[in-house]
């Protein structure tokens, strides 16, 4: 679970979340007995507006921060999520014009006011199921919650890179008594070249310089032998390292320094 893939709209819906449980806590209406109900004296509403409103607060940011989508009776965690939040705020706009309901018997047809409790929940699932409907179609909805951290700065000229995760290259430790630089892994007194020869590397093309770079939605990193499954997946709000750009995508390496091939590169920030 990744909680940097969730955006401003779940920001939106989160808040709504919790206004909306706060509210289930208050009055539903102000009339002149003393045994004022709140929502959870009415099963029926607490379920339909209250409830069923968190939970799909609840769906929609657990679809959105799980690395693969996951399906309840054929549909999408997220769109049972965005179903359950319209229904509360439909649920709310009909309890508003009936704020009595079930309560009719006990308190007659007196006029009644509106309680706090009715009206903060009916303003959170508006904006609770605003929030879930916009996400998909306001820009400004989809930016990251938690900002990406920024990239390490530029090394000044002809300084030497740090030999940790995301250098591309070999280390080089130095010879005792004065020798050839060794190469990471040779053994002391362990000749460098096979064959008198220098050991063939992989260079990347002359005109590509690694980069870091995040991607805007989780994209899936495939092995660079060309096997069809996915080795990992890189998820938004995190610097990747592009080492080399292949034949079927840019070559890219992980935290934890596998490497891999991003086939859709489209949109990604680069650092």
């Amino acid at each position: 679970m990744n909680i940097r893939s969730l955006t401003r709209g779940d920001g939106v819906v989160i808040g709504a979340a919790v206004l909306l449980f706060i509210a289930s806590f208050l009055n539903t209406f102000d009339g002149s007995g003393s045994d004022v109900p709140t929502a959870w004296d009415n099963l029926g509403l607490l379920m339909s507006m209250y409830v069923g409103g968190i939970i799909g607060a609840a769906l929609i940011v657990l679809a959105r921060a799980l690395p693969q989508p996951r399906k309840v009776v054929g549909l999408d965690l997220g769109q049972l999520g965005v179903a359950l939040t319209v229904f509360a705020a439909w649920t709310a706009l009909w309890t508003i014009f009936d704020p009595l309901g079930a309560f009719s018997d006990t308190f007659g047809s007196a006029d009644v006011e509106r309680g706090a409790g009715l009206i903060l929940g009916f303003i959170a699932t508006l904006v609770l199921a605003g929030g879930a409907v916009a996400t998909a179609v306001v820009p400004a909805l989809q930016g990251a919650l938690i900002p990406a951290p920024k990239p390490p700065a530029p090394l000044p000229y002809g300084a030497q890179p740090p030999g940790g995760y995301g250098y591309p290259g070999a280390q080089q430790q130095p010879s005792p008594f004065g020798g050839p630089p060794q190469q990471q892994g040779q053994q002391p007194g362990q000749p460098p070249f096979a064959g008198g020869q220098p050991a063939p590397a992989p260079q990347p093309p002359a005109d590509f310089s690694p980069f870091w770079f995040a991607v805007p939605v989780p994209r899936p990193l495939y092995a660079e032998d060309g096997a069809p499954m996915p080795i990992a997946e890189l998820a938004p709000g995190t610097w990747y390292l592009a080492v080399e750009q292949g034949a079927q995508g840019l070559v890219a390496q992980t935290q934890d320094g596998r490497r891999g091939v991003l086939r859709d590169a489209s949109g990604i920030q680069r650092g």
